[in-house]
């Protein structure tokens, strides 16, 4: 009975997230297509995506709360680092994060009807499987952090569906953050695995943990900091 009505609710959320989609879709194309925000177009395309994830989590009956705040500069450049085992980390990500971000997202999004077209204007893209285009979209990512915009990343790739704390991080996040010095601040999620399985959803509260910035310094490797992260994160997850 109850698998049911997680399943229920699960058709219900999936029906609430198809129409949020849908009335938000007018409200980015005229952000992109008009350009008359200039500059600040990124800026308020993340205030569309922050206003759908208010929106989202009402209906869902989800609390997102944060349980250590965040402790850097609003309007400071960050790549910021979270784990990832379930849909709902991404507009948990947009609407805790007081700082306007691109994800990196997987290309095949951006061949979605209409969609897609947001996905390529909102966020960069990668064809994980292609050494080309992981090469290019670190550039990209260079490029975002060089014009003020953040990145934000989920190192596990996909999402965590072994039952294990973390999965191994890539080295993208860290390279990126070697290559341009720029700070990383992982943010730690608790419980959205657990309130979004597959299909099936249920209410709930969404747990939040922001830690301090971590700044590569020159005698840091990849793997290195690529585990100073990864204990940061995992401090957070297991119990104390």
């Amino acid at each position: 009975m109850i698998n049911l009505l997680k399943t229920l609710f699960g058709i219900y959320a999936a029906l609430v997230i198809t129409l949020v989609i849908i009335l938000a879709i007018p409200f980015y194309f005229f952000v992109f297509t008009t350009n008359l925000f200039g500059k600040n177009t990124p800026h308020i395309a993340h205030r569309i995506s922050i206003a759908m994830a208010k929106v989202i989590f009402t209906f869902y009956l989800i609390q997102i709360k944060i349980l250590r705040k965040s402790n850097f500069k609003k309007d400071g450049v960050y790549i910021f680092i979270s784990n990832h085992t379930s849909l709902l980390d991404v507009p948990v990500c947009a609407l805790i994060t007081p700082v306007t971000f691109r994800y990196l997202s997987k290309e095949e999004l951006t061949k979605i009807p209409l969609f897609g077209y947001i996905i390529r204007k909102l966020y960069l893209s990668v064809n994980r499987k292609d050494e080309a285009s992981r090469a290019a979209s670190l550039e990209k990512m260079k490029q975002s952090l060089n014009e003020g915009i953040s990145i934000y990343l989920f190192p596990e790739g996909t999402r965590n569906k072994t039952g294990e704390p973390l999965k191994n991080f890539y080295d993208g996040a860290f390279k990126l953050a070697m290559e341009t010095g720029v700070p990383l601040v992982p943010m730690t999620i608790r419980n959205s695995g657990n309130l979004l399985n597959e299909f099936k959803l249920k209410p709930g509260t969404i747990e939040c943990l922001w830690s301090e910035p971590i700044f590569p310094v020159p005698e840091d490797s990849i793997q290195n900091l690529k585990e100073r992260v990864r204990l940061v994160i995992l401090r957070d997850l297991l119990p104390q």
